[in-house]
């Protein structure tokens, strides 16, 4: 932060230029569409994934192969330097997500979903740190305010064509790039690494579970029914419930969902006291969620309590993981109890299942836990990240 306040002060004295991004350059939005027309040129596809998804655009991100005319093949093109931005979205957040592309790419055109927008004076620099003003709140408070919309949010093209950015010399764009990419570069590796462990973690959890490795081990193999009871989770209880957890509603009612979309809200009895795995009965089907804590089941949410003597409920979480649970065929995809019932597990004796979740465990808490392991480095770094780039950018 010293090096670029000297630098600021070195290199303008009076103040950083302000300019319009229409003064800068020119947007294009005619695109093409996702579609394979007869007597049409085969082209990739840059589309709005892989924008949304990328900071940096090269030769191996379009993978879509489309159609395009002659007309569009010219004028469509993805070149070194270009930017791409997302216009419009369902989600305010989403507009203005950008991308710049590193090389040019050959026989690609952009999607009509996306916005190129071209410096008149090819810098690369320039297009990279343009890029990450695209996150700052100097252009997303902007993008906010002149927003429009409904069910879909855009704004008019003089509306991009007048967002306001500051322009400081090429020395200075050149070092908060430098600096904001070891960052983004680092976050990278460590995404990298987390992918790797997931790999690494399903392919224990597989070996540990196999049926022929559980019968060595004196397992057998034994259908829900024979080892659990099955709860089914009813109506939403009735004038007990609140959507905040309080004094007196603070057991949780989980629902038909998955992940945080579970929580429907809190009330004041539990309907099931003992550890036990939730299976998602309806639409996502076949979601499994460990419960260490009595909660109330709704909703089609249909709960496997174990018999302790016999199984424990963490093992029954990691087999049912390794299994593709279906429903029915027609509809919307639903579970019932008797299918549940059906489902087989292999279990060795108990010492043997908590040998294995322990091993689990540990790959768990690597791959997906918020207070340690990976996801919590990438957190600690995203919000190192973000305090940064903020305060490199606000000028």
């Amino acid at each position: 932060m010293n090096k670029i306040e000297k630098m600021v002060k070195e290199l303008c004295p009076d103040g950083i230029e302000w300019k319009k991004l229409g003064e800068l350059g020119i947007f294009a939005n005619i695109g093409v569409d996702k579609k394979k027309v007869a007597n049409q040129k085969e082209i990739l596809l840059l589309n709005f994934t892989d924008v949304m998804k990328n900071i940096y655009i090269n030769k191996e991100i379009p993978t879509m192969i489309v159609t395009a005319s002659d007309y569009q093949i010219e004028k469509c093109t993805v070149e070194k330097g270009d930017i791409f931005i997302t216009p419009s979205s369902e989600t305010i957040d989403e507009i203005g997500f950008a991308s710049v592309v590193t090389e040019t790419i050959p026989n690609t055109c952009y999607s009509y979903h996306i916005m190129r927008f071209r410096l008149f004076e090819y810098n690369i620099i320039t297009s990279f740190f343009i890029r990450y003003l695209f996150e700052s709140p100097i252009l997303r408070n902007q993008i906010r305010k002149n927003a429009q919309g409904i069910t879909r949010f855009g704004m008019v093209l003089e509306k991009w064509k007048n967002l306001s950015i500051p322009i400081p010399p090429l020395e200075v764009q050149a070092e908060i790039v430098k600096i904001l990419d070891n960052f983004t570069e680092l976050q990278a590796e460590l995404q990298a690494e987390l992918q790797a462990r997931k790999k690494q973690y399903e392919y224990y959890r597989d070996k540990l579970l196999l049926f022929d490795n559980i019968l060595k081990r004196g397992g057998v193999l034994k259908t829900l029914n024979e080892v659990c009871e099955l709860v089914v989770g009813g109506d939403i209880p009735k004038n007990k419930i609140s959507k905040q957890k309080t004094v007196y509603y603070n057991i949780p009612i989980y629902s038909n969902g998955t992940d945080k979309n579970m929580l429907y809200g809190y009330t004041d009895t539990a309907k099931i006291n003992k550890s036990c795995v939730s299976i998602s009965a309806r639409g996502t089907i076949g979601y499994c969620h460990l419960h260490k804590y009595p909660f109330y089941p709704i909703v089609r949410l249909i709960c496997a309590i174990p018999n302790e003597n016999i199984l424990i409920a963490d093992y029954l979480k990691y087999s049912l993981d390794c299994i593709n649970i279906k429903g029915t065929k027609t509809g919307i995809p639903q579970l019932t109890a008797p299918m549940i019932k059906r489902i087989s597990v292999p279990i060795p004796p108990l010492e043997v299942q908590e040998e294995i979740v322990n091993i689990l465990d540990k790959f768990e808490r690597m791959c997906n836990s918020l207070t340690e392991g990976l996801p919590s480095e990438i957190a600690a770094r995203k919000k190192q990240y973000e305090y940064y780039r903020d305060k490199l950018l606000s000028f």
